[in-house]
């Protein structure tokens, strides 16, 4: 079938209850609208196709509609009707990236003024408004300060940096986000599903993440693969008209890195030439999917359980130390920066790769059995004076070939949790959960923790558990996934140690006060009396 117009234009909303996204803005302007509090000046912000004309259009018609100032609007009177055709004669729309001089903002101000032709209210539609000259708005501001109460001011920017501080205090500002590609692909799904039209979701997920937040965009590309894939949607028409990267090549060249396969590296970028696909897209696509294992690594939970790749993610995840991954992250990142300065782009993305492949975090391995070993034989009597944790080494180019080995992978670890807490890098609510637990099991990257029932409370703070999960991934250089479980403690935990050594040292200070010599003699010559409760231990 046909396509009879523009999908942008065709699908755009006309009335608050068809946006998508942006409920913070529609649900000010709404009580707005039905508690008549009405403001002279609004300004709406956001990146391109974001939805602040749409907006913008939607509340001129609430402000005339023939039913009377109201946050849903009629749509069949003339004055709604008008302004959706754009010819509402009192909606005065002005492109200010074309209109940038202090003649033109004068003839518009001039005539506001008047009273309205038509509607109820006067509404200036200023887009772009911050490429308004500096004398043009300063004659503005005189009409911002003192409007007369028959006109409403509109301005939208995709750059409200460069707007006046005098202008800005006497506006209203609503930030538009930027639409997250899940609400995209909902939205595309319903326009194709009104148009007749097949497609596959995965193909919706690649236009909306292509359209980067912005809903035209999105709206646009759909209209482009359209015409492109004669009106079916499927997701390999989409891929080779975006020239994104299917994703088996990405998982291909980790796995490449992950057995320091230099041959089998240059093997997948001959292998994407030959298709002619967009080596810059290919590295911003990588740095996405390496942003995905780091996820996978940190907070699991964030992957959600339907996510297709969720098993793929999860074996990088445990395959790759997080040094790694963060450190392959920045490589992607500079790479497409560079791509442009490249002798050409394949040169561009194999040099990447073969940087990637150089450079890894150095003594992942040593590290890890190194720190093992130290809990793993540290007495609990050394809890109180564990140094601080190493320093992370930074990047070197490494000069023998081998995968990252992971030794605790594979067998229980006998750790001293007293020990081990003493030096992670948490504080806060995370160490106070820490401390209140002891030790089951750390076995195959999983490390459990048992808290007595008295401290369960401890467990309703998520933010605490996560923060103790990243500190442990952290030390050990590798992901640990940590569970906490309420259970009977059998041995001391950290805060009962803590406790026994705070009492031992208030002992002997006690002590070595009765022992004193001074002391003993004020108590002889002056009846002094000693105060147990006041003494402190200063170590």
């Amino acid at each position: 079938m046909s396509v009879t117009s523009v999908l942008a234009r065709k699908w755009r909303p006309k009335i608050f209850a068809q946006l998508a996204g942006q409920k913070h803005v529609v649900q000010a302007l709404s009580n707005a609208l039905s508690q008549n509090r009405l403001h002279h000046a609004y300004l709406f912000t956001g990146t391109r196709g974001v939805g602040k004309t749409t907006i913008a259009r939607i509340f001129a018609k609430s402000l005339n509609c023939i039913n009377g100032i109201t946050a849903t609007p009629c749509g069949i009177c003339s004055a709604c009707t008008e302004i959706d055709s754009g010819r509402f004669v009192d909606l005065i729309e002005l492109d200010a990236a074309s209109n940038t001089g202090i003649d033109n903002m004068r003839e518009v101000l001039d005539n506001a003024q008047y009273l309205p032709t038509l509607g109820r209210y006067k509404v200036y539609l200023i887009d772009e408004v911050h490429m308004l000259s500096k004398a043009a708005f300063n004659s503005m501001l005189k009409t911002l300060e003192e409007p007369p109460a028959h006109v409403k001011f509109i301005l939208a920017t995709t750059d409200p940096q460069k707007i006046p501080v005098t202008v800005l205090s006497r506006c209203l500002q609503f930030n538009l986000k930027q639409l997250p590609p899940a609400l995209i692909v909902t939205h595309l799904e319903y326009v194709l599903e009104q148009e007749g039209i097949t497609f596959e979701v995965a193909a919706l997920v690649l236009l909306a993440r292509a359209a980067q937040g912005s809903m035209r965009d999105a709206l646009s590309l759909l209209d482009q693969a359209i015409a492109y894939s004669d009106s079916r949607i499927d997701e390999a028409t989409v891929r080779n008209m975006l020239g994104a990267i299917d994703q088996s090549y990405l998982y291909d060249v980790l796995q490449a890195l992950l057995a320091q396969d230099g041959a089998g590296l240059l093997r997948i970028a001959d292998d994407m030439q030959s298709r002619s696909l967009a080596f810059d897209v290919a590295l911003q696509d990588l740095a996405t999917l390496l942003h995905r294992v780091a996820l996978a690594q940190t907070v699991p939970q964030a992957i959600a359980e339907d996510e297709p790749e969720r098993v793929r993610l999860l074996e990088l995840a445990q395959s790759f130390s997080a040094e790694e991954i963060q450190l392959y992250y920045q490589i992607a990142i500079h790479g497409r920066n560079e791509i442009d300065l490249a002798p050409d782009e394949y040169a561009g993305f194999t040099m990447t790769l073969l940087r990637m492949l150089a450079f890894r975090p150095a003594g992942t391995k040593a590290v890890l059995e190194q720190r093992t070993a130290e809990i793993a034989t540290s007495p609990v009597t050394q809890a109180t004076t564990i140094p601080a944790p190493k320093p992370k080494q930074q990047p070197q180019p490494i000069q023998t070939i081998s995968p990252p080995v992971n030794p605790v992978e594979t067998t229980p670890v006998a750790l001293d949790w007293s020990t081990l807490l003493a030096q992670l890098n948490v504080q806060g609510m995370a160490r106070e959960l820490a401390k209140h637990c002891t030790l089951e099991s750390y076995v195959e990257g999983r490390l459990t923790l048992v808290l007595a029932p008295q401290h369960k409370h401890l467990l309703t703070n998520k933010m605490a558990q996560e923060k103790l999960q990243t500190a442990l991934t952290d030390y050990f250089v590798q992901p640990v996934r940590l569970s906490v479980t309420l259970g009977v403690n059998n041995v001391a935990t950290p805060a009962a140690v803590e406790q026994q050594v705070k009492q031992t040292r208030q002992q002997h200070a006690v002590e070595a006060i009765m022992q004193d010599p001074f002391v003993r003699e004020a108590q002889a010559q002056l009846g002094a009396q000693i105060l147990e409760e006041t003494i402190k231990s200063i170590q």
